[in-house]
């Protein structure tokens, strides 16, 4: 019996770790797998890497831009219409930015990182949310407690520290971790779980540096970090797998570090 008998919804989905977690539901048996991103190209990556390791899995796949409410709200629908539901919601949609300390940070830059990091996974957790209250209680793998649903949002080890001039990416995700703690005390009674995952430096096409002040903040987050590496995405995909299923069933409002150690160096 596979832990993922419901639907699977993944924002973000077109690369990095919203893609290998999109593929690793599929990985897991879920047979029902919707995905949006502002990139078209990499949801057909992604897609035909689902079809790759289970050619059986229903993708409905959708452009979407996280931050426009008619647009996240119209997909989230789209998905409840099709599939009949939503159980697990990964809201893995995010940007990085440039090392820019604040009295020299654009402040169109500022808020396009709030913009896509927090608002739009506020945004895209609203109608998650909004959805799962609706829906009968699912069945678990072994009799435990079931759920209605269960929302996992991406955020990062960073939300925990600090770092030379990352003062609005960092804040963002401090703000989805708060965010989730907040949710989760308000739908725990709906039967439904919030976490939040809080990857380490991960070897995706986000965190490949652009510049030369990237790669020094790069090679400075890998040197604190103690296991002196980056984290791979199947790692954070597989964290994500835990979060989501029925196996983390006492699991609310945790902020998951997957971070090979960075936090406590």
């Amino acid at each position: 019996m596979t832990l993922f008998p419901g639907v699977a919804v993944i924002t973000g989905g077109g690369s990095g770790i919203g893609a290998n977690i999109a593929t690793e539901f599929a990985k897991e048996g879920c047979k029902r797998i919707a995905m949006c991103d502002r990139n078209g190209g990499g949801l057909k990556q992604t897609e035909a890497a689902i079809k790759r390791v289970a050619n059986d899995v229903a993708v409905f796949t959708c452009i979407v831009d996280v931050t426009i409410e008619e647009q996240i709200e119209t997909f989230i629908k789209s998905v409840a219409e099709r599939f009949g539901g939503i159980h697990y919601a990964v809201n893995a949609a995010g940007i990085s930015c440039p090392p820019i300390p604040s009295a020299e940070l654009d402040t169109r830059i500022f808020d396009n990182v709030f913009q896509i990091n927090c608002r739009g996974v506020w945004l895209s957790s609203k109608f998650e949310l909004k959805q799962m209250i609706t829906q009968d209680i699912q069945p678990t793998h072994d009799g435990r407690p079931g759920e209605r649903g269960c929302v996992l949002n991406i955020a990062s080890q960073l939300a925990f520290g600090a770092s030379p001039g990352l003062g609005s990416y960092i804040a963002a995700k401090a703000a989805v971790v708060a965010m989730t703690k907040c949710d989760a005390m308000d739908y725990a009674a709906h039967q439904i779980r919030v976490n939040c995952l809080c990857p380490g430096s991960t070897d995706t096409p986000m965190s490949q540096p652009q510049t030369h002040e990237d790669k020094v903040q790069l090679e400075r987050i890998t040197a604190k970090t103690p296991m002196k590496r980056m984290g791979k995405p199947q790692e954070m995909a597989d964290a994500a797998m835990f979060l989501c299923s029925s196996k983390a069933s006492f699991v609310q409002g945790a902020a998951l570090l997957v971070d090979g150690g960075f936090v406590i160096a």
